[in-house]
C-alpha cells in the first residue's frame, strides 16, 4: 500500500515538472508577449530537455553517491571481518606461547611475527609480549634446571639456537620488528643471552641492562643508544656493529671484538676492556673515563677526540695509524707501539661468533 502511495506520487512529481512546469516557466518568460503556437511548443520542448538534463544528472549523482556509500559499508565490513581475523589469531598465538611443546612455541612466535608485520597496530604489544617472553624464560643469573649454570664455560655452553631454539625465535623477531618500533625503549634487562645469534639485527635504545650476552654474535648489529649498564659482553663478537650513544657503564667486554665498530659518543665509563680488540674502531667523542684497557688492541683506533682520563692503557698496543687525542702521551700511558696488521679479513671467510671457541682471558678477573 505504501510502495502504491509512493510509485502514485512520484507520477505525480513527475508529471507536473515535464507537463506544466515546462509551460509555466515559458509563459513567465513570454510576459504576456504574443508568439506563434509553433515557437511556444519550441520552447516548452527546450524546457523539457533542459528539465530532463538536469534530472538525469540528479539521478547519476544519486546513484554515484548510493555506490559509494555501499563501497563504504562493504569497506567497513571486510576491516571489521580483518580485525576480527587477526584478534583470533593474535589470541591463538599467545595461546601457543603457553605450551609445554617447543615446537608449539615457536609457531606461536612465528605468528605473532607474521601479524606485527602485517598490523602496524598491533606491532608495539608484540615487541613488548616478545620482550617479555625472552625475560621470563632467560633469566639472570640462570633458573631452572635446563638453562647452563652461570659460572658454566661458555665454551660449555650450546648456542641458543640449539639450547632454547623458541628464545633464538623471539629474539631475532625482536631484532627486525624494532627497525619500525614506535615505542622508545624495550626491555631486555637481566636476561641470559650468551651465545646469541644477533647478527645484524637493530636494538636501537633497547635496555640490555645487568644481562649477560658473553660470546654473543653482534656482527653488524644496531645498538644505537642501547643501554648496556654492567652488561657481560665478554668474547662478544661486535664487528662493525653500530654502538653510538650507546650507555657501557661498568660493563665487562674483555675479549670482546670491536673491529671497525662504530663507539662514537658511546659512554665506556669504568667498563673493563681488557684484551678487547677495537682495531679500526671510530671511538671519536667516545667516554672512556676510568676504563680499562689494558693490553686492549687498538690499532688504527680513531679515538682523537675521545675522553681517556684515568683509563687504564698498560701494555694496549698501537700503531701508526691509532690516532690519539691532542696532547695525549700514549707512550707514558704504557702503550705499546707496534706495526699495523693491514687490510681486516671479510668477515664472510670468518666462523660464526656464536660457535667459535674462546680463548682463557690473560687478564685477572
Amino acid at each position: 500500500m505504501a510502495a502504491g502511495l509512493l510509485a502514485g506520487a512520484g507520477l505525480v512529481i513527475l508529471g507536473t515538472v515535464f507537463v506544466i512546469l515546462p509551460s509555466v516557466v515559458v509563459d513567465h518568460d513570454l510576459a504576456g508577449a504574443s508568439v506563434a503556437a509553433q515557437e511556444r511548443l519550441k520552447a516548452v520542448n527546450d524546457v523539457r530537455t533542459t528539465l530532463v538534463q538536469v534530472v538525469g544528472g540528479l539521478v547519476v549523482l544519486f546513484g554515484a553517491y548510493a555506490t559509494w556509500r555501499q563501497l563504504r559499508v562493504s569497506q567497513d565490513g571486510l576491516r571489521a571481518t580483518q580485525e576480527g581475523y587477526v584478534t583470533d589469531r593474535f589470541s591463538r598465538a599467545v595461546d601457543q606461547l603457553g605450551s609445554d611443546k617447543l615446537d608449539v612455541r615457536i609457531g606461536g612466535l612465528h605468528a605473532l611475527w607474521r601479524i606485527a608485520e602485517q598490523s602496524a597496530r598491533d606491532r608495539e604489544a608484540i615487541i613488548s609480549i616478545q620482550a617479555a617472553y625472552l625475560r621470563t624464560h632467560l633469566p639472570w643469573p640462570p633458573a631452572g634446571p635446563e638453562s647452563p649454570a652461570a659460572d658454566v664455560p661458555i665454551n660449555d655452553i650450546a648456542p641458543l639456537e640449539t639450547r632454547a631454539a623458541d628464545a633464538q625465535v623471539a629474539l631475532t623477531a625482536l631484532g627486525v620488528l624494532c627497525r619500525h618500533r614506535e615505542q622508545p625503549w624495550v626491555n631486555l634487562s637481566i636476561t641470559d643471552l650468551r651465545r646469541a645469534d644477533c647478527d645484524g639485527l637493530w636494538f636501537p635504545e633497547v635496555n640490555f641492562d645487568r644481562a649477560c650476552m658473553e660470546a654473543a654474535g653482534l656482527y653488524h648489529a644496531n645498538l644505537t643508544q642501547a643501554s648496556l649498564v654492567s652488561v657481560n659482553l665478554r668474547h662478544a663478537d661486535l664487528t662493525t656493529a653500530i654502538l653510538r650513544r650507546a650507555r657501557c657503564i661498568l660493563a665487562d667486554l674483555r675479549a670482546a671484538k670491536l673491529v671497525e665498530t662504530d663507539l662514537r659518543d658511546a659512554d665506556f665509563t669504568e667498563t673493563d676492556l681488557r684484551e678487547a680488540n677495537l682495531r679500526k674502531a671510530d671511538a671519536n667523542g667516545a667516554v672512556f673515563h676510568r676504563a680499562d684497557l689494558r693490553m686492549a688492541d687498538l690499532r688504527g683506533t680513531d679515538l682523537s677526540t675521545a675522553n681517556l682520563v684515568e683509563a687504564h692503557l698498560t701494555g694496549a698496543l698501537a700503531s701508526e695509524h691509532t690516532r690519539w687525542p691532542a696532547g695525549f702521551d700514549h707512550t707514558a700511558a704504557g702503550v705499546v707501539d707496534t706495526d699495523d696488521p693491514g687490510p681486516e679479513p671479510s668477515p664472510l671467510l670468518q666462523p660464526p661468533g656464536i660457535t667459535r671457541q674462546a680463548p682463557p682471558l690473560r687478564s685477572t678477573p
